[in-house]
């Protein structure tokens, strides 16, 4: 079947290579600073648990509130807002018992980061993107959560393709350019989010571009199912992601070696967004944005990234330092011999 390319793609590639792009920051830890209560949460809705903790909710219930955080991620010189759906599946929205509002979610975020997104392109004439974002859900394909039973798994292959072709769906028909698979501890999980994409694409008809990020679960650089940067790369590298790389996990400064590692390698656009550092006594974040700002413009100096952002404890103010801090820095060149592969994207291609 052969599938219409991304326009998205393209004018991405386009943008990545004059400059460093710049994605948002923060989600959960903004979310929290609005101390919204139960109600807030919950809304009219109905339902049978309590949402507060539910950011994903907050579409439908508090939109102003993820609104307002993309407004700040834009005017502080994102070119990429990540919607608020981190846990907008129906196994961790389980927790809630709002598995059946999953699609309503979704697509009332996708049209929210869309409209503001248009918006402040309209403005400036600056293309704005929206990543469709998609957790890793609370189960794993790889381990089993019973340590008296190695082969026992709590959910099987299929039904997570299902779940994330679910989640996809509707972040696509709301308007998102790319699905953002994110914070990947488990390699496998991130192969049935890929299936559930290349399924959703032949249900279009159409290209649906795909980012992939890790998290790395220690020093060493591993994710839980244990696969290194490099290892998870050519895991997933069938793929053709638009983007490939590292969220979360630590600090900037953590995540040097493993940067430098995914850049020499990987033929397409690296984007990294890492915590404000790690994380204190209190579990608060307390790195200041102009050191993290830091960290990162040594990344770009030395050739290594292509897109740059924020996560756990990163606010518009970090985002905004880290935009100043690469402005006018060339971005990443992809390795010589592996652009051919990565402009591969700007062109039709066959789905078999």
């Amino acid at each position: 079947m052969t599938l219409v390319p991304s326009a998205a793609r393209a004018a991405l590639l386009a943008q990545a290579k004059d400059r460093i792009l710049i994605t948002d920051g923060a989600f959960g830890t903004e979310i929290q600073n609005w101390k919204l209560t139960e109600p807030d949460y919950a809304g009219t809705l109905g339902l049978s648990r309590d949402q507060k903790g539910n950011n994903d909710i907050l579409a439908l219930t508090a939109p102003h509130v993820p609104e307002s955080i993309h407004r700040a991620y834009f005017a502080a010189g994102a070119d990429i807002a990540e919607t608020n759906t981190f846990s907008a599946n129906r196994i961790s929205q389980a927790d809630y018992a709002a598995e059946n509002l999953v699609r309503a979610i979704n697509l009332e975020s996708a049209k929210l980061a869309r409209r503001v997104a248009d918006e402040f392109q309209s403005d400036d004439g600056r293309p704005r993107f929206v990543a469709g974002a998609i957790g890793p859900t609370n189960k794993t394909l790889s381990l089993s959560p019973d340590v008296n039973d190695p082969g026992f798994r709590e959910i099987d292959w299929d039904f997570l393709v299902e779940v994330y072709r679910e989640q996809a769906e509707a972040l696509v028909e709301g308007g998102a350019d790319f699905i953002l698979v994110e914070t990947v501890f488990d390699t496998l999980n991130a192969k049935a989010a890929i299936m559930a994409v290349r399924v959703l694409e032949q249900q279009l008809g159409r290209e649906v571009p795909i980012m992939l990020s890790m998290t790395l679960t220690d020093l060493s650089g591993r994710n839980l199912s244990g696969h290194t940067v490099e290892a998870f790369w050519y895991a997933v590298r069938h793929a053709r992601p638009v983007t490939i790389g590292l969220n979360c996990s630590f600090g900037a400064a953590q995540l040097r070696p493993h940067v430098r590692a995914l850049s020499q390698i990987a033929d397409t656009l690296i984007m990294v967004y890492p915590n404000a550092g790690l994380p204190n006594e209190l579990g608060q974040y307390d790195e200041l944005p102009a050191t993290t700002a830091g960290l990162v413009h040594e990344w770009a100096e030395h050739g290594q990234v292509n897109v740059l952002g924020g996560c756990c404890g990163s606010t518009p103010e970090h985002i905004a330092a880290i935009a100043r801090s690469v402005q006018g820095l060339p971005p990443r060149v992809l390795p010589q011999h592996q652009t051919a592969t990565a402009l591969a994207g700007l062109e039709p291609f066959v789905m078999a």
